[in-house]
């Protein structure tokens, strides 16, 4: 093996590290002899998905041993009729994951730069390296906002794609309307701007700019956007993609058939199709938002901004230490070391409930390090 490693695997793909996903509540079960498990690590929505998701499900396994619609041509027709698009102009991938692989695939060549932002979501780098390409990545201020001066300057004549996650993921900060609108006005044509909008559902921000505008208006622009979060469909890998109808048919030249399951599909139709599931997720995302700032600032944290279902969450000891002394008290919460920022957390938004918890559990973990001599809270 060692031999046909060395000399026949592509060299590209020798620098990635597979992805190492969070614990699920069920190994951290039993790892510490815990019953009662709380996650807030993957940005899902506590509410679960929808009732009529639910009754579509059931309907769903009764067909099993057919095919599902290689095209999608069900769902795709609902969301070309909800955003006002053509629907050549709408593609759907498992997750948003896929889509962004896909895009690699359709543009990048060996030694093409993209643009990514950092720190940001890792699919980004993970896709361009398979393809051979080089991240360039460009770094968020201070406060972890996007600096569109520092983006246009690390254009070159070898960018190919420029990825915008607004909100950002791990930080929740977005892009005002007007700085998107003129930052990719400044692009240049052989450059096309990726924005992945997986969390524009939960945002408050009145001056938040989307993506589908600048569609409309012409722009080199993909928007990708998800049924993992606000719709609460992780589980089943949804994700879909608006663009020009020629883009959309040039990336989809390397879809694979079949790509999206059958039960996956019809559940996304009934997602879109449930308005008050949808108001009732946002509503419960705001209150939340609110109660872990006012708890979380009250434990002399920090809270970054957030317009996502997440908060960035700045600790006063190790990212990775309190990370783990929740594990152990049974919360389960993203340490910021994986993305580089290792005195932060990533905290999802949970229900009232799951809220309260963490911000008991976290206060119990403070209190034990407080107590103990001092250089040992660490």
């Amino acid at each position: 093996m060692a031999g046909i490693i060395g000399s026949r695997a592509r060299p590209a793909i020798m620098g990635i590290e597979p992805y190492v996903p969070g614990k699920p509540i069920e190994e951290v079960q039993r790892e510490f002899g815990l019953k009662d498990v709380v996650k807030l690590a993957s940005n899902e929505n506590p509410l679960g998905p929808s009732p009529k998701v639910q009754e579509v499900l059931v309907k769903a396994a009764a067909n099993l041993h057919r095919y599902p619609d290689g095209g999608a041509v069900i769902l795709r027709r609902a969301l070309a009729e909800y955003h006002g698009v053509p629907e050549a102009g709408v593609l759907v991938g498992n997750g948003s994951d896929e889509l962004i692989k896909l895009i690699a695939e359709s543009f990048v060549e060996p030694g093409d730069e993209v643009i990514v932002p950092s720190p940001s979501f890792s699919e980004y780098w993970f896709a361009t390296q398979v393809m051979a390409g080089r991240t360039v990545p460009v770094s968020l201020d201070e406060s972890f906002q996007y600096d569109p001066e520092r983006i246009l300057k690390a254009v070159t004549p070898r960018t190919k794609l420029m990825y915008l996650c607004t909100p950002n993921n791990p930080t929740g900060t977005y892009i005002p309307e007007k700085a998107l609108t003129d930052l990719v006005r400044r692009v240049p044509e052989h450059v096309l701007v990726v924005l992945d909008e997986a969390y524009h559902e939960y945002v408050e921000a009145e001056d938040y700019g989307r993506g589908l505008s600048l569609i409309r208006e012409g722009a080199h622009v993909v928007v990708l956007r998800t049924f993992s979060k606000l719709y609460a469909l992780a589980a089943l890998r949804v994700g879909y993609a608006l663009a020009d109808p020629d883009v959309i048919q040039l990336i989809n030249r390397v879809r694979e058939p079949f790509n999206v399951n059958a039960v996956a599909q019809a559940a996304a139709v009934a997602a879109l199709g449930d308005e008050e599931h949808r108001r009732k997720s946002f509503e419960v995302n705001r209150a939340g938002k609110r109660q872990l700032y006012e708890g979380l600032e009250a434990l002399g944290c920090r809270c970054v901004p957030t317009e996502a279902n997440f908060i960035l969450v700045e600790v006063p000891h190790s990212s990775t230490a309190v990370f783990e002394g929740l594990l152990r008290r049974g919360v389960i919460v993203r340490d910021g070391a994986a993305f580089g920022l290792p005195r932060y957390l990533r905290i999802s938004i949970g229900t009232e409930a799951e809220n309260a918890r963490l911000l008991e559990e976290m206060a119990e973990v403070f209190r034990t390090w407080d107590a103990r001599p001092a250089g040992l809270a660490d």
